[in-house]
């Protein structure tokens, strides 16, 4: 039996080692490695992987956006998303791309095995971590708040980075306050910056104020 081909994509080396480690062995080859979703199209052409470990935030180009370049240039190849984001609409947003998986960066060796062996039986595979964000999501669902003429949908999450980025905390220091990593806080601010039509913090406080989620004062 041929070893499964896969491509780790990560702008993290250091992730990129750990999952080496776990899949090390005569079933698995990585056969490359990339840290943007520009890298990994490129590699894809050449070598044609089996699997795709696919990040979400990577510079040049995301991982949503490269899955579903993924899906409609190479149909065959299946991706397994591996983040350290585990809101429901990151989940959602890499299955609506065309992810047949989703993982945690913290997860064992033997759901990176798992979650293989499923995509590869054309099932679809998560973490119970992941479930357990999908159902939280469902029960309790992403509010629309109201700009101008525009709904704007926003997390609860996203509603407690956006009150603490208005009142001048750092993404350290919201990451901090919050107990998740400096680059989910970076994200977060992305998505809102992107949500809100604004250009910086400013436009984000600015809008923070006009929904009421911060005294004026």
């Amino acid at each position: 039996m041929k070893p499964i081909k896969i491509l780790l994509v990560d702008d993290h080396s250091l992730i990129r080692d750990a999952i080496r480690a776990h899949l090390s062995g005569e079933d698995y080859q990585i056969i490359a490695e990339a840290s943007n979703g520009k890298e990994a199209l490129a590699i894809i052409e050449k070598d044609q992987p089996d699997i795709v470990f696919m990040d979400i935030n990577m510079p040049e180009q995301d991982g949503i956006s490269t899955t579903r370049e993924i899906k409609k240039r190479f149909p065959q190849l299946e991706v397994i998303a591996l983040s350290m984001l585990q809101e429901s609409q990151y989940i959602r947003q890499m299955f609506e791309a065309g992810a047949k998986g989703y993982l945690l960066k913290n997860c064992s060796e033997e759901d990176l095995k798992h979650a293989i062996e499923h995509v590869l039986d054309g099932k679809v595979y998560y973490s119970p971590e992941v479930s357990d964000s999908l159902i939280q999501g469902f029960v309790q669902p992403e509010q629309h708040i109201s700009s101008g003429s525009v709904s704007v949908k926003l997390t609860n999450r996203e509603k407690e980075v956006l009150s603490l980025i208005a009142q001048e905390f750092s993404n350290r220091e919201i990451a901090e306050k919050l107990f998740i990593s400096v680059r989910t806080v970076d994200a977060h601010r992305r998505n809102l910056l992107e949500k809100t039509g604004s250009k910086n913090a400013a436009g984000l406080t600015l809008f923070a104020l006009k929904i009421g989620l911060i005294d004026p004062k």
